[in-house]
């Protein structure tokens, strides 16, 4: 996964395209458990057609699947999302914007902050899937570095993340 990582990354940045990191490996260079399963990229939706352009020509094969939120890059086994809505709204350039660079496997990437990719994490706790297992232990390294007054502000219509923050607040973890 480190090695789709890099290569994802120092290909877009090599031709320029505004990307940041996101998902569990962006929650991961903010000390969160290294995730196992994909990178996650952010784009803003207009720069689709470029991003997966610049992958295709760096070696990645190229997947379309049903979802019109993102398209997969594949570097051998190893997936890369490249998502350009979240939680069903468009990524615009100011969010890509809005990532810090951060030194990650000796390449300076840009980040999504931990906060809205939380939120994003909550939003996606529905009857169909709420699963706190993998959240537990990314809310528990990043806690600090969260805003949980926006957390609980934004969720506040969603019971599954409303149970969550309530959990979190239990442990501890929550300020």
């Amino acid at each position: 996964m480190q090695t789709a990582l890099k290569r994802s990354a120092s290909a877009l940045k090599a031709d320029g395209l505004p990307f940041a990191l996101g998902g569990g490996y962006a929650l991961w260079a903010y000390g969160a458990p290294e995730p196992m399963h994909d990178v996650d990229l952010v784009v803003a939706e207009p720069d689709v057609p470029q991003a997966v352009e610049i992958l295709a020509a760096a070696g990645f094969r190229i997947e379309r699947p049903p979802e019109d939120w993102l398209f997969k890059a594949w570097l051998d086994d190893n997936l890369v999302d490249i998502l350009h809505r979240i939680n069903g709204e468009v990524v615009t350039a100011d969010q890509v914007a809005a990532a810090t660079e951060v030194e990650i496997l000796g390449l300076r990437i840009p980040v999504l902050p931990p906060t809205p990719i939380m939120l994003a994490k909550l939003r996606s706790l529905t009857e169909h899937y709420c699963d706190f297992t993998p959240l537990l232990p990314v809310v528990r390294a990043v806690r600090e570095q969260l805003d949980w007054p926006y957390l609980r502000d934004q969720t506040r219509d969603q019971p599954f993340a409303e149970a969550f923050l309530l959990l979190a607040k239990r442990l501890d973890l929550a300020d």
